[in-house]
């Protein structure tokens, strides 16, 4: 793939391409998303240039299918928040086991999880399955907003088609931490502020 070649790719042929072990550029109701599959979480870090420490996100179209990869049983307060949020801008970040926390969140026994309110993101998800995700802009610098300014930093990654993306509420997702005391630590202030839930600032 030479740099600045157009690459778009319809949802079935992307979703073909990030099985294969490829990255990806596509549109949320937040940021754009680079995402790839789980097992090759590693390149996105490298892409990035984003320091290890810090985790990735799990995003996918069903959430029975994103509970099922924690490794642990689902708390009903779990259940209750993504029920009432998802799709929708709210991460929660959930105690896990297993390969895919191990990948995209090396140094903690937790997995962000999400369903974006996009639909052409949800197309995608259905397609590819689970993805580990992160905003499509380099370390440190302003996220970007649209497909265009996804390409000028990452032009060897294929772009999800039909062009214009949708365009994005430029506000990073609501991050939520369960803890094992029982109650929800706020990570991040975003879109979502949820209501009659016992919240702890870090």
């Amino acid at each position: 793939m030479k740099p600045g070649q157009e690459l778009l790719l319809e949802s079935r042929e992307l979703a073909a391409h990030l099985r294969v072990g490829g990255a990806a550029l596509f549109p949320t109701d937040t940021l754009p998303a680079l995402a790839c599959q789980p097992a090759n979480a590693g390149q996105l870090w490298d892409l990035k240039g984003r320091p290890s420490h810090k985790p990735l996100i799990l995003m996918g179209a069903d959430a029975e299918e994103l509970f099922a990869l924690l490794g642990t049983p689902l708390n009903p307060q779990w259940l209750a928040l993504a029920t009432a949020h998802w799709p929708g801008a709210l991460t929660l970040v959930l105690p896990a086991s297993g390969a895919i926390a191990a990948s995209l969140n090396p140094q903690v026994p937790s997995l962000g999880l999400r369903i974006p309110a996009c639909q052409q993101a949800l197309e995608l998800l259905e397609q590819s399955g689970p993805l580990a995700t992160t905003s499509a802009n380099p370390s440190g610098q302003p996220a970007c907003l649209t497909a265009d300014e996804a390409a000028a930093h990452f032009p060897n990654i294929p772009r999800l088609a039909p062009l214009p993306w949708p365009l994005p509420s430029g506000q990073a997702s609501t991050v939520l931490a369960w803890q094992s005391a029982g109650h929800w630590e706020l990570l991040r202030e975003g879109a979502i502020k949820p209501e009659g839930v016992e919240l702890r600032v870090t």
